[in-house]
């Protein structure tokens, strides 16, 4: 097929090259449009472009791509498949008919279980079981088009944000390649999604707040969620204090009385043990504000918490 590949962040690097290895002509590839990073404001271009850019492949880079003379370039293009994976724009419905096959959407949940803007972190902070890839045609919606076609995998009890990105990017790429291949022999069946689904909302840092109020479960399903970004946190005399690893006891030594939520119960060389809503959550690694990520350990060390202290704002 000629195809027309959109696509910005890491997560649509494999299924790019994994098109190309399956023989398709991908006569473009759209971006979102390059940005400054870092403190010296260095312009950097998006990973999608970079594997564009090894490949020969042209690059187009609009601000709109719903703008007229972006739908122009597309149209001269003339592709056979639009093949979309975190574009980062909404296309219009004159981009969705243009190509003969339409425009397909790699899209990291199981249809319809997590519309929206951050399914790969919501699976995770709902301690969903499974997670995976559907390849969706797209229409004017948002996520609303029918299925082609979707493979499941089974979440891991340590999974976070990051690894299962890593696991579903790797698995779109697959994929959307099967998915091709079956549109090419006319061997797909869409499957409407119906009206029973559920809505990712876009991440926010204020996600991470934790709320020891909450049962210990749901607070560590958070902080495995927001792993890598934007991260779960606390706060500890006034500063900030992330929360990188935890896991949940139902029993501890209280070294103390009071257990309200977000009260330090007992410290041990290697780890903090938090009162929550329903058991104990125990630190086993942060970051103290200003510092790099450490085991718990490290930080106890050189730290003067003490059972009785209470975490947060």
């Amino acid at each position: 097929m000629r195809v027309i590949y959109m696509g910005t962040p890491d997560f649509s690097v494999p299924a790019l090259q994994d098109i190309i290895d399956a023989g398709h002509e991908v006569v473009m590839v759209v971006t979102q449009p390059d940005k400054p990073k870092g403190r010296g404001g260095k312009v950097q271009y998006t990973p999608v472009k970079e594997k564009a850019l090894e490949h020969g492949i042209e690059v187009f880079q609009p601000v709109k791509i719903r703008d007229e003379e972006n739908v122009r370039v597309l149209k001269n293009a003339a592709p056979d498949i639009i093949v979309v994976a975190a574009f980062g724009q909404i296309l219009s419905k004159e981009i969705l008919e243009l190509p003969k096959y339409g425009c397909v959407n790699i899209h990291a949940s199981l249809l319809p279980r997590w519309r929206g803007a951050a399914p790969i972190q919501s699976a995770v902070i709902e301690n969903d079981d499974c997670s995976g890839i559907t390849i969706m045609q797209m229409d004017e919606g948002l996520d609303t088009g029918d299925i082609l076609i979707s493979e499941e995998i089974k979440l891991d009890t340590k999974e976070t944000g990051g690894s299962l990105h890593d696991r579903l990017s790797i698995l779109g790429g697959k994929l959307i390649v099967k998915c091709l291949a079956l549109m090419e022999d006319d061997k797909i069946s869409p499957v409407p999604q119906g009206e029973d689904f559920t809505y990712a909302k876009k991440l926010d840092k204020k996600m991470g707040l934790i709320d020891f109020g909450e049962s210990a479960k749901t607070i560590e399903c958070l902080v495995r969620g927001l792993d890598p970004w934007p991260s779960a946190y606390t706060f500890y005399n006034g500063k900030m204090l992330k929360i990188w690893k935890a896991r949940v006891e139902n029993e501890t030594e209280k070294c103390i009385e009071n257990d309200a939520p977000g009260t330090i119960v007992n410290i041990t060389e290697n780890d903090i043990y938090i009162s929550t809503g329903n058991a104990y959550l125990v630190i086993e690694e942060l970051q103290p504000e200003g510092k790099k990520r450490m085991k718990a350990a490290d930080y106890l060390r050189g730290s003067r918490m003490t059972c009785g202290e209470v975490l947060g704002n």
